[in-house]
């Protein structure tokens, strides 16, 4: 990333990623030489301003998760920085962090994983799931481990007296905030919501979503949410950004990105977003092909192929991620020209 992205007080920042890259070697034959990359993540650039809720979309396999992942160091990246403002050690580059340094500032990032039932261990209690990294970083143990989970269970909408019982006994919404209640335990500052509310009920989704929003104003969370929902991502997010096999393609405000996008990825996006009210019928945006390869993806733009309005310089140049308005980032060569059409 270069340094004109960010036109803000750096000290109003928490993250600050540039050029992240995560590439995964593709290995074939009896020896397992590599043939090749899948490039997940191929040079994402963002910034986050503490207290914000900042939406990562995108189409499946675009590298929304393995990004989030790898900011906070559950995936190694294969090139970046990953900048992190610690309240106590200030600004540290995690990607250059060994593993045992990797653990002073662990406690500050967190990650609310997407299937309720597949991360919790189904041979704890919910007592043991919550107080595990308590336990496991040495804050708290004996009573007060039993008063700070009992205060955690309370602060998800959890009955204190559910501890003793096992995850099998719980509904989705009420493992995601076992989940949720997890991820606290530490006071972090930062927390991955990796598509949180994707696999629950419309219902339940909305009790989830209002618990995070109260959360976050309660304790001063920073949310990176990654989704593919966009009506839940215009809910809850302040600011927007749409990754495209492995790359962001534009950066801006929910608001800006929604009614007035500058990529015609995020317009076709948002040409797909359903409309409440049954007597619109919006013509949808038809994209041509199928979504490139990360393995194999085309020269030039990596969207050009299936661009309404591609030209040659498309196929031959990469658009570099610039400022088209205030604060409004685009990967398009023609972003300032093109006049795309938001969510109606």
């Amino acid at each position: 990333m270069s340094d004109e992205l960010v036109h803000t007080n750096r000290d109003e920042l928490l993250l600050e990623v540039k050029n992240l890259k995560k590439h995964y070697p593709v290995r074939r034959g009896l020896i397992r030489r590599s043939k090749g990359v899948v490039k997940a993540v191929d040079g994402v650039n963002l910034f986050v301003k503490k207290g914000e809720t900042l939406g990562l979309v995108g189409e499946s396999g675009c590298g929304k998760t393995t990004a989030g992942r790898t900011i906070i160091r559950l995936l190694e990246p294969t090139d970046g920085e990953i900048l992190f403002n610690d309240p106590k050690q200030g600004w540290l580059n995690l990607e250059k962090m060994e593993r045992k340094q990797m653990s002073t500032v662990r406690s500050n990032m967190q990650i609310i994983f997407q299937d309720p039932f597949s991360s919790l261990d189904p041979r704890m209690t919910v007592e043991r799931i919550i107080a595990e990294p308590l336990e496991i970083n040495k804050v708290v143990s004996g009573a007060e481990l039993h008063d700070r989970v009992t205060e955690l269970m309370k602060i998800v909408g959890m009955r204190p007296e559910f501890r003793s019982r096992y995850p099998h006994a719980f509904s989705g919404g009420q493992r995601q905030r076992i989940g949720i209640a997890r991820a606290l335990a530490l006071n972090p500052k930062l927390i991955i919501c990796d598509e949180p509310v994707s696999a629950l009920d419309v219902s339940i989704q909305a009790q989830v979503l209002n618990l995070l929003e109260d959360l976050q104003r309660d304790f001063n969370l920073t949310y990176i949410f990654v989704a593919h929902d966009l009506s839940v991502v215009e809910h809850i997010s302040n600011r927007v950004a749409v990754m495209y096999v492995g790359r962001l393609v534009e950066l801006a405000d929910t608001e800006h990105l929604y009614y007035s996008p500058k990529h015609p990825y995020t317009e076709a996006l948002m040409a797909a977003v359903p409309k409440p009210d049954p007597r619109r019928r919006d013509r949808p945006i038809k994209l041509p092909g199928e979504v490139a390869s990360p393995a194999n993806p085309p020269s030039g733009c990596y969207f050009h192929p299936r661009c309404r309005y591609v030209k040659d310089i498309c196929s031959k140049e990469t658009p570099p991620l610039v400022e088209v308005e205030p604060l409004h980032f685009s990967a398009c060569h023609f972003a300032s020209e093109l006049k795309l059409r938001g969510v109606t």
